[in-house]
């Protein structure tokens, strides 16, 4: 990748592709040690590991942030209406479902009228 004494771009470009999966802890124990051992080899992917350690750490740290009990209650509320709606329309398309079985097609719903 660059003057680290590493010559073997490929595997440069094969542990920073995996950097992610290597963070995420997605990879066999096998393919955790060839990472290391380039990591412990090759500078300037050690460096773009820690950089994208560390902006997994910050990210993860911000987004521990409390949410407010008022954003919290409209969200509740949003998903409690959603679900209720829900509820009617499966309500209403089973109601009418059945009535069109019976053969009371309500005026309103018929195509000619």
């Amino acid at each position: 990748m660059g003057d680290s004494g590493h010559s073997d771009e490929f595997d440069c470009r094969e542990a920073l592709h995996r950097i992610y999966h290597f963070l995420d802890g997605e990879l066999t124990p096998v393919r955790r040690r060839e990472i290391e051992s380039h990591l412990d080899s090759c500078s300037p992917c050690l460096q773009m590991f820690g950089f994208e350690s560390e902006l997994r750490r910050v990210v993860a740290d911000k987004c521990r942030d409390a949410v407010p009990d008022g954003l919290r209650e409209r969200i509740a509320g949003a998903l409690h209406h959603e679900h209720e709606f829900s509820g009617a329309d499966a309500a209403i398309e089973k109601a009418f479902a059945e009535s069109t079985a019976a053969g009371s097609v309500h005026p309103a719903a018929r195509e000619d009228a």
